[in-house]
């Protein structure tokens, strides 16, 4: 391919039906595991990918339209933090690169996607205005604590360790799944991916939790995994689309639209596993306010407003009913 400079909205018209937008904040610094190769994810900036333009992808469905509006319950307006209440609306760090979850709308500002219009369905019961703000991934639950957010929206699997950083309230449940070019050709086994370029996003539980221990293996049986760790899930889906990696992992949903809207150029890889739910990241003072947000889910749940939200955008099959603060995890 030939190196050539392009033009600042390029990711965003290159890629139109993956979601992808141009990554408004810097990278921070990545610490790596032991044995992993980083490839930067501005690294693919340089290339003029003149096999997979937008022409060759259809554009993603921008007029989704959520549940009737929800009228505020005063019982939880009463529990909304001083702050907020004050405000008249609820700030909130989100990674706009997560399709069909959270993303960016064509015109490279709106936020869009299943967790935003559900979340604004929670708020409008509580009767204040939703902001939704891009960020890094990585860069949110640590937003959250120091008051830059108000709460995180952003596909936060609950685990026991962002749990020791802030209070997260579940709403719904998703895995992990593996994408390859259609057909797996060089039949990489997920449990196994030694010796490949394995494409992954970085903060995620799939680049923390899933990957490190495999890439440890490989390492040790002498096929070290070339593990591509970039900031957003838009970039990594583009590195299997353009061939740049061998194949990615991240949450199912996510996965499930990637491939939806690649054209056939991507395709899952084996089984979903490993499912846990989401949860929204609140400061871990904020105990009330997630048990308020908790009962406004079930309100949504028993009103039906809940699965028709998720089903709008193909997710009805993560829908859970045991809305929680602070959920039990393995």
């Amino acid at each position: 391919m030939t190196l050539v400079v392009l033009p600042p909205m390029w990711w965003h018209n290159a890629f139109p039906s993956l979601g992808f937008a141009l990554w408004k904040e810097p990278l921070v610094s990545r610490r790596p595991a032991p044995a992993i190769t980083l490839t930067a994810g501005a690294a693919i900036v340089g290339l003029a990918l003149s096999a997979c333009g937008s022409s060759s992808l259809s554009t993603p469905d921008a007029t989704k339209k959520a549940a009737t509006a929800q009228a505020a319950d005063p019982a939880l307006v009463a529990k909304l933090p001083t702050k907020i209440k004050s405000a008249g609306k609820i700030v909130v760090g989100t990674d706009a690169t997560y399709a069909p979850n959270e993303f960016l709308n064509a015109d490279g500002k709106t936020v869009q996607g299943m967790d935003v219009d559900l979340f604004n369905a929670v708020m409008q019961k509580f009767g204040v205005k939703v902001v939704f703000q891009p960020a890094g991934f990585d860069t949110i639950i640590a937003g959250v604590g120091s008051g830059k957010y108000d709460v995180g929206v952003s596909s936060f699997t609950v685990n026991a360790d962002r749990m020791k950083q802030a209070n997260m309230v579940s709403y719904f449940n998703a895995g992990t799944q593996w994408a390859t070019p259609p057909g797996n050709p060089k039949k990489i086994n997920p449990t196994s991916p030694c010796g490949f370029k394995v494409a992954v996003q970085k903060g995620t539980v799939q680049a923390e939790t899933d990957m490190p221990p495999k890439v440890k293996t490989c390492a040790s049986a002498g096929k070290p995994i070339d593990l591509q760790i970039y900031g957003g899930q838009d970039q990594a889906t583009a590195a299997v689309a353009t061939g740049k990696a061998d194949a990615m992992l991240a949450d199912s949903p996510v996965v499930a639209y990637a491939i939806k809207q690649s054209a056939g150029k991507i395709a899952a890889s084996g089984d979903i596993y490993d499912s846990a739910p989401y949860g929204y990241v609140l400061k871990k003072a904020d105990t009330q306010f997630g048990q308020a947000i908790a009962a406004a889910l079930k309100s949504l749940d028993t009103s039906g407003a809940y699965k028709k939200i998720l089903s709008t955008w193909g997710n009805e099959q993560g829908a859970i009913s045991d809305f929680a603060l602070n959920p039990p995890v393995k």
